[in-house]
C-alpha cells in the first residue's frame, strides 16, 4: 500500500513539488501528504474546489465541459489537476472529483471519482467505483491518488526517471 510518507520520500528523492484540486475529498490528500515530517520540500499547496465555479475560475477548467459533462469527468479531471499543477507552481498536479454519497450526483452513482495526476509530460485519469459510505470512498480516493502520483512518478514515461 502506497503511503503519504512514500510519496514524501520519492517526490523529495527527485526534487518534485506536488499541488492538490480537491473536490470529494476536500483537501484530504493535501493534509495526508502535510501529516508526514518533510512535507514542507514537497507540498506546494491544494484547492478545494467543491463547487463547479471555484473549478473554473480558480482552476481553469471549462465551463462548457462542466456544463454538459458535469464535474465528475475525465477531463475536467485532469483540467483540475492541471491548473492546480500551473496556478501553484508544482511539478505536479493531482485532482479527485466524483460521488461520495449519500445520493447519486449529476447522473453518476455513488462511489464513482475520476482521480488525475498532470505534469508538462504526462497526463493520466483513472477512473474508480468505489463502494461503501461517504467517508469510505473519500479514504479510498486518497489512498487511490497517493498510488497515482508514485505510479506516474515511477511509470516508463514518468517525471522521476
Amino acid at each position: 500500500m502506497t503511503t503519504a510518507a512514500d510519496v514524501v520520500e520519492l517526490l523529495s528523492a527527485h526534487s518534485l513539488t506536488l499541488a492538490t484540486a480537491e473536490s470529494l475529498t476536500a483537501g484530504a490528500v493535501a493534509a495526508r501528504v502535510a501529516d508526514i515530517s518533510g512535507a514542507s520540500r514537497v507540498l506546494r499547496g491544494g484547492v478545494i474546489a467543491y463547487q463547479n465555479d471555484i473549478k473554473a475560475d480558480v482552476l481553469g477548467v471549462n465551463t462548457a465541459r462542466l456544463d454538459s459533462h458535469g464535474a465528475v469527468d475525465e477531463q475536467v479531471s485532469l483540467q483540475m489537476a492541471d491548473g492546480a499543477r500551473r496556478r501553484l507552481g508544482a511539478n505536479l498536479g493531482v485532482a479527485t472529483t466524483g460521488v461520495a454519497g449519500p445520493q447519486p450526483h449529476q447522473g453518476q452513482p455513488v462511489g464513482t471519482v475520476w482521480i488525475a495526476v498532470a505534469t508538462d509530460e504526462v497526463q493520466r485519469a483513472t477512473l474508480f467505483r468505489f463502494e461503501g459510505d461517504r467517508e469510505t470512498i473519500r479514504q479510498a480516493s486518497v489512498d487511490a491518488a497517493l498510488r497515482l502520483i508514485v505510479d506516474v512518478v515511477h511509470g516508463p514515461s514518468g517525471i522521476g526517471e
